[in-house]
């Protein structure tokens, strides 16, 4: 039985899945086993799997597509190790990340996972110095020291510190929690974190650039943004925290989503379900709301028109 699962799902990267393969097979820890799974991938990644021939790789292939969430479950539900990574096909791991994580699980059973820092990279697998210290900075990481999280909830919510990515799991520990949670494709990771620390579970922060996150234009575009500010609503919406700061922070970001949403589907047309969601965030910005709300009563060319000219940098 290997000691450490892998899994890589993915959906038509093939050009970039190579990447993140190849750094699990160079890392210097080599008691792992790699699940590729494969959401009905269209592209050429089922001819690119075909030609691995370590023992270590497993692959998956739904031949429809099943779903981000769903995917990534079906990956740790293949796994048998006795701890759990799951990262993404276009990042990468650096070459001693299973070594440099592993070690503090295996020193201390009372730790449930160990969380590192990351580069950022680009579509050439360049690294960038200023993106990531500011990266860094942005997420709380800069000022995290070596060791267990005492606050936990605030770090993982509040500054969303921890990147599931870069991030080496006990696998019992997500077991009880049942990982990912089902027909999710957004914010699945901030959910498992929070759902994490409200269980009581340890989390260790090892300040290291350990793994390599990747920016590029696929990431971009409405057509992402309406679907995640959905799941964000349903995972803002799935808890009430004891902390009266938390619970402020929680109802804060709920309302500026809903309003996000609301004038996202204003300027797509859906002018009724628009409303509903900028009324119910207005707290958000009483003028961005209103301006929406005006917005929602012109011609559909028009309202297009001034959201580009007006709106589109704001929201």
């Amino acid at each position: 039985m290997p000691k450490i699962s892998v899994a890589i799902p993915t959906f038509n990267r093939y050009h970039l899945l190579p990447y993140a393969i190849e750094s699990v097979i160079q890392q210097s820890y080599e008691d792992f086993e790699l699940i590729v799974c494969d959401d009905g991938s269209s592209d050429g990644t089922p001819e690119l799997m075909s030609q691995y021939t370590d023992s270590r790789i497993k692959y998956i292939r739904h031949q429809q597509n099943i779903g981000k969430s769903n995917n990534m479950r079906s990956g740790f539900n293949a796994a048998s190790g006795d701890y759990f990574i799951k990262f993404d096909d276009d990042d990468r791991l650096t070459p001693d990340f299973l070594a440099r994580t592993v070690a503090i699980l295996e020193q201390d059973s009372s730790i449930d996972f160990v969380g590192t820092d990351h580069w950022i990279i680009d579509i050439n697998n360049v690294r960038n110095d200023e993106m990531t210290k500011k990266n860094s900075r942005r997420w709380g990481r800069e000022t995290l020291y070596a060791g267990v999280v005492d606050n936990l909830l605030e770090v993982v919510f509040v500054y969303q510190s921890f990147q599931v990515g870069a991030t080496l799991f006990r696998r019992q520990a997500l077991q009880e929690l049942g990982f990912m949670l089902p027909n999710m494709q957004n914010c699945e990771d901030n959910d498992l974190f929070v759902r994490l620390a409200l269980a009581g579970k340890k989390g260790y922060y090892l300040p290291e650039l350990l793994m390599e996150y990747r920016y590029h234009a696929e990431q971009q575009g409405i057509e992402r943004a309406i679907p995640y500010l959905f799941d964000k609503i349903r995972y803002l919406e799935s808890y009430k925290f004891d902390s009266k700061n938390l619970e402020k922070i929680r109802k804060s970001r709920l309302d500026e989503a809903k309003l996000l949403l609301g004038l996202r589907l204003i300027k797509k047309g859906e002018i009724l379900k628009g409303r509903e969601l900028v009324l119910a965030g207005k707290s958000a910005s009483a003028t961005k709301a209103w301006t929406g709300l005006l917005l929602s009563l012109l011609t559909d060319s028009l309202r297009s028109k001034i959201f580009t000219l007006k709106l589109s940098k704001r929201l």
